[in-house]
């Protein structure tokens, strides 16, 4: 097959990002890959490309660029939704190219990775081709008005992938698609540039071999991290065993509060606020415990970066979502959101028992390999044959889908004319 993956800025960096070239790179193994970024901030990606994939930039925003001259640059965007976080970046450009280039495009599938070019996908791609959209966030990240702006369009697609099956379900119920196959598909970590079993050494067995005993946290300094109750849990630690350290990798508005919070129990100089989070997840590299404690799941691909270096996780969540990860492969310890006695409990449990850390860290290792190129690569090429062999009936549903809508809203237009 042609498989063609549509991305915002593949010349930028993060864990998403080396997901999706790394997949890209799977699929390659066995069909032809192009990368279609949208925008062109320099003049070689920073992320290194397989060189059996093209990669295909549509507008150059690099200072100078004949795209920055265009007239249309500075229009701002009409085709993708105003409530996206990126559409400050887009421009009507960008609408002029990404068209232009779908209309085109003769791929057999073609996979979009986030909400704005999801919605170029679903208006211009090629109606031959399979279009599957993927939606790497959390259902209640997006604005009740960007998923109202997403309703119309997404129903011109193949399939929606979430990360998880408990986000498929939010979206199944939340945003309903007539002949639309909303599933979950795991995103993909890449493995470390590192021997993981020699690194989950470093972090599991060190208390043994002496060495500082560290518990890691990586992510956005927002509310919803509740690093706060981290930092709580972690001083219930201290107190049975003052060696722990405490790191905790991120940016954001938080980061003053929590440094104060940090004073304000006593933990300086056992816990610290140690700047940006690395996108290939170098951070849990001789950790020996992994730690969360978010409003809303244990998951995503921080948690699977640390076990992928066989570190053993602790975190909280709302079932299935982070079973999923976490209890699935026996990798870690789950606990209740906003519940700080159970998670410096669970971190207590790992703290004072090396050889269940050692345990856990390699059922970790082998939960995380899912997680792997290869094996998303193989989840999807099934369900390209999925869609295939239900085409014509996901019609038929879109098609009786989109009657009963306009037969529920023909009676408010006429009372309103």
């Amino acid at each position: 097959m042609k498989i063609t993956l549509l991305l915002h800025n593949a010349y930028a960096v993060g864990a998403t990002l080396r997901g999706t070239l790394a997949l890209a790179a799977a699929l390659a193994d066995h069909h032809d890959v192009e990368l279609v970024s949208m925008l062109r901030h320099r003049e070689v990606p920073r992320c290194a490309v397989d060189p059996r994939v093209r990669l295909v930039p549509l507008v150059d925003t690099r200072v100078g660029s004949d795209d920055m001259a265009h007239p249309l640059f500075g229009e701002p965007a009409v085709d993708v939704p105003i409530a996206d976080r990126h559409h400050h970046q887009y421009s009507r450009l960008t609408d002029l190219r990404a068209a232009e280039f779908l209309r085109g495009c003769d791929a057999d599938v073609v996979i979009g990775t986030r909400s704005g070019v999801n919605v170029y996908l679903a208006r211009f791609g090629p109606r031959r081709a399979l279009r599957i959209a993927q939606e790497p966030l959390r259902y209640d990240t997006h604005s009740g008005l960007l998923r109202a702006e997403l309703a119309r369009p997404y129903r011109a697609l193949d399939a929606m992938v979430a990360t998880t099956e408990a986000e498929a379900a939010r979206w199944r119920a939340g945003l309903p698609l007539p002949g639309v196959r909303v599933l979950a598909v795991p995103a993909v970590v890449p493995a470390p540039d590192v021997d993981t079993d020699a690194d989950a050494g470093t972090g599991t067995d060190a208390d043994a071999d002496g060495g500082t005993r560290v518990i890691v946290a990586a992510g956005r300094l927002v509310p919803g991290e509740r690093f706060d109750l981290l930092l709580a849990a972690f001083s219930a630690v201290c107190a049975k065993d003052p060696d722990w350290r405490l790191r905790i990798h991120g940016e954001g508005p938080e980061r003053t509060r929590l440094r104060n919070l940090i004073e304000g129990l006593g933990l300086t100089g056992r816990a610290e606020l140690a700047g940006p989070r690395t996108p290939d997840g170098a951070e849990f590299a001789g950790a020996s415990i992994a730690a969360s404690a978010s409003d809303a799941e244990a998951s995503g691909p921080a948690l699977v970066e640390a076990m992928r270096r066989g570190v053993p996780v602790v975190g909280t969540g709302r079932p299935p979502g982070p079973t999923e990860l976490i209890q699935g492969g026996g990798g870690g310890l789950l606990v209740p959101c906003d519940d700080g006695r159970a998670l410096a409990g669970a971190l207590l449990d790992l703290v004072g028992d090396p050889e269940r850390r050692r345990a856990m860290g390699a059922a970790a290792r082998e939960s995380a390999r899912r997680h792997g190129p290869e094996p998303i690569a193989e989840r999807y090429r099934v369900l390209v044959e999925e869609l295939r062999a239900t085409r014509r009936s996901r019609s038929v549903r879109r098609a009786l889908g989109l009657a009963r809508s306009r037969a529920r809203t023909l009676p408010r237009q006429a009372r309103r004319a």
